[in-house]
């Protein structure tokens, strides 16, 4: 593996000829030059600047949090006493035998925001079992009248005590007891481990290894917020999607925190912005120089695997086993923020010379008047709870879609806005419940043609199949469950969009009220496809309108 940092500019020494310092992460530091006064300045005004977007937890909220999972700490231990008493084990084994809560993700690594989830791990010693975990303690917790809800869902189980909910994950270790110090960074605890403990284990370990590799944690987790709350309002988060997810962006944060390890968070979000402007994808970004265990677990490595050197914008976890958390990211997708990159930096260019204020880095772009061209997707059941699992399985597909668009000759980019809208009344006479996104098209320009039709009736039909297929092989479709995809014109949107979007084109960037744009994404999704494809219902694409031919269900657009 390899990685360039794309800045020539150098000085990891310290003035006045002194001995070098220690470098963080595999190359030496850009810069060690510590912050001026005025960089604390802008760093209090970014940090103002943030506040009115709920990205900081009240001590009340923050304390509320705590005692959640110290009560549930308390559960986990008495659960696998119980669990033990039953297994036979001797009362002195019972005493010592231990469990324990870990927290991963943002709120471990402590960017979390008001009302957000906690995403937690349940370590368990080696004669506790997977299905333990599943019946009783589900039935242990379910006993206690501060839990308000409690389900299984995919392999998790959420608790919601008041506002705190909980993700709670899985794993037992190959040990008699759980310590209450134990540290999950050490390799050695994936020996012996089934694929799922494993998987449970790795939110946890990468998080604890980035906090580990950044030089001063006040100072990355401030860039990070900012750097989250940016990428929300500009609507390239959500690793379901092909963009970044959560701990990407943290990982881009924490390099960029090595490569100026002294710099405060105002500098920071400038150079976050200078270095991945010029970053020369597709080479890796990397915390740490990966190391081999021996564990014979796959790790990312084009120089072994195949299907890696096609990775468009590779960052890699720093826990073994290393995987590119970025797996999703497509052609357009990679393009946008690529370009997105390069506005933050002259955004932050403009404010750190008294041009503007961090108001305008945190402006949403106007999706809805950047292109000319637009696929509508529409996801609808009759009912809510159908709904609810129907649009999570078409919005894991989505990308699907854009990749099949892509491919297409005539098309140059699709652009898929990450935050859905619920459809319009009118539009809802057999199915009450509707979802819809929208997807940007830019084409080709063809020379010497005013017009060309353009025939995507394999792109989409290819996209709702793979969505039928999938639902049908997880038993999850259901009479009712239907997917639309619509060509509309920019002049024709506000016949789909809601009224509380205005498509104001004076608008300066911020065409939509909708709170959603600032919340948080869904950070992973997982393809499953397979098994004989599932014959869609009829009506699955709308033809185009107006289309060079409506004569037959088939997708051409009038260019």
């Amino acid at each position: 593996m390899v990685c360039s940092t794309p800045l020539v500019e150098n000085s990891n020494s310290m003035h006045g000829g002194q001995q070098p310092q220690k470098h963080y992460g595999i190359t030496s530091s850009i810069s060690m030059a510590f912050p001026r006064e005025v960089d604390h300045q802008y760093t209090h005004k970014l940090s103002e600047a943030m506040k009115p977007f709920g990205v900081f937890e009240d001590e009340d909220e923050l304390n509320h949090r705590l005692a959640v999972l110290g009560k549930l700490n308390t559960f986990v231990k008495e659960w696998i006493a119980e669990i033990s008493e039953t297994k036979n084990l001797p009362p002195s084994a019972i005493t010592n035998v231990g469990g324990k809560i870990f927290t991963f993700g943002s709120y471990r690594l402590g960017v979390h925001t008001k009302g957000a989830d906690i995403d937690a791990l349940c370590v368990s010693p080696r004669h506790v079992e997977r299905t333990d975990f599943f019946d009783s303690f589900f039935a242990k917790l379910k006993l206690h009248e501060e839990i308000k809800d409690l389900r299984v869902r995919q392999k998790k189980i959420n608790s919601q005590d008041n506002i705190c909910i909980i993700d709670l994950l899985f794993a037992r270790l190959a040990l008699q007891s759980i310590p209450d110090n134990l540290d999950l960074r050490g390799d050695s605890h994936l020996r012996n481990l089934d694929i799922r403990c494993i998987r449970s284990l790795n939110g946890c370990r990468v998080t604890d290894e980035i906090l580990y590799l950044v030089p001063n944690k006040e100072n990355f987790r401030l860039t990070l917020r900012a750097i989250k709350l940016w990428a929300k309002r500009r609507g390239i988060y959500s690793n379901m999607l092909g963009f970044l997810g959560g701990v990407s962006w943290a990982m881009l944060v924490a390099r960029t925190c090595q490569l100026y390890p002294n710099a405060v968070a105002a500098t920071l979000v400038h150079k976050f912005f200078l270095v991945f402007s010029k970053w020369e994808w597709p080479n890796p970004v990397l915390l740490k120089q990966p190391e081999d265990s021996n564990l014979n677990l796959p790790v990312w490595d084009p120089r072994v695997n195949p299907s890696d050197r096609y990775h468009l914008m590779p960052i890699i976890t720093p826990a073994y086993p290393q995987q590119n958390s970025t797996y999703n990211v497509s052609t357009s997708t990679r393009t946008i923020m690529s370009e997105e990159f390069k506005y933050g930096l002259s955004v932050t260019d403009d404010i750190l010379q008294g041009k503007t204020d961090w108001s305008k880095l945190f402006q949403p772009p106007n999706f809805f008047l950047k292109y000319k061209h637009y696929i509508v997707l529409t996801a609808s059941a009759s009912t809510e709870e159908n709904q609810l699992e129907w649009i999570g399985l078409v919005e894991s597909k989505i990308r699907v879609l854009v990749g099949n668009l892509e491919r297409n000759e005539y098309i140059t980019l699709a652009h898929v806005n990450p935050t859905s809208f619920p459809g319009n009344k009118e539009s809802c006479s057999e199915n009450e419940f509707v979802s819809m996104w929208f997807i940007g098209i830019i084409f080709k320009k063809v020379e010497n043609a005013e017009s060309v039709n353009i025939d995507l009736t394999y792109d989409i039909q290819s996209f709702t199949d793979t969505v039928y297929r999938q639902a049908n092989n997880i038993n999850m479709l259901k009479d009712g469950m239907k997917i639309e995809a619509t060509h509309v014109k920019k002049k024709q949107l506000h016949q789909y969009l809601p009224s509380i979007v205005e498509l104001n084109r004076n608008s300066n960037g911020g065409a939509s009220k909708r709170a959603s744009l600032d919340g948080s994404q869904l950070d992973s999704s997982r393809d499953t496809d397979s098994g004989t494809p599932f014959n869609s219902p009829n009506s699955v694409c709308k033809p185009s309108r107006p289309a060079a031919s409506d004569t037959d269900d088939r997708w051409v657009l009038l260019t």
